[in-house]
């Protein structure tokens, strides 16, 4: 059953940890074959080809990028061009007041800009990494030598039968955990007492 704390829906997770990842990316094959919802794979170091494994679409952020570039060129021609036409023209040697070929190293940096910085941003808004923001980590070895497969449990779910399912493709280790499925602003070690953690034994 789905819980609302908050803002935050609390759901129920099957939590696979492999030790290699020759046997993670099969795995994952067998499991999106089984229709199962991967809810995310956590990995010690970048993994080429997992996004595609699981099924992620290709990033916007280059989409983001040129939107921000545009909007910095933008901001710069109509800034510039506005001071030195309307709000305050002055006659330096006889040139025009919208000299364009003067204009372009500014635009240049402001386009730099706009697109580095709100790369930055997005990636941190898309990514949910930002100072003080919190998020539920469903095993600590995670960042140091597993390999962790989420699944996303939905009300038909059957929990036993997708942990002894991800034991069968090889998982060293599985265990059924609530938590939110959002982030939150707080300490890990007062937040993450709310959720259950439960060993599946066999």
């Amino acid at each position: 059953m789905e819980v609302w704390r908050g803002f935050n829906m609390i759901k129920k997770f099957v939590v696979g940890c492999f030790d290699d990842e020759k046997v993670l990316f099969p795995a994952i094959k067998n499991v999106r074959r089984a229709g199962y919802k991967i809810h995310d794979v956590y990995t010690p170091f970048p993994m080429h080809g997992l996004d595609h494994a699981i099924g992620i679409r290709e990033t916007s952020l280059h989409t983001a990028g040129f939107i921000f570039g545009i909007t910095g060129t933008a901001t710069a021609l109509t800034g510039m061009g506005w001071i030195f036409t309307k709000d305050w023209p002055l006659n330096i040697g006889g040139k025009p007041h919208f000299p364009l070929p003067a204009f372009i190293p500014i635009t240049f940096e402001l386009t730099v800009l706009f697109a580095s910085l709100g790369m930055v941003w997005t990636f941190c808004y898309l990514c949910q990494m930002m100072p003080g923001v919190k998020k539920h980590h469903f095993h600590p070895r995670a960042t140091d030598d597993l390999f962790v497969l989420v699944i996303e449990c939905s009300a038909k779910t059957n929990e036993s039968e997708v942990a002894e399912f991800l034991q069968r493709n090889g998982a060293m280790e599985v265990n059924v955990q609530e938590a939110e499925t959002g982030w939150w602003f707080g300490r890990y070690d007062k937040e993450q007492k709310l959720y259950r953690y439960e060993e599946v034994g066999y």
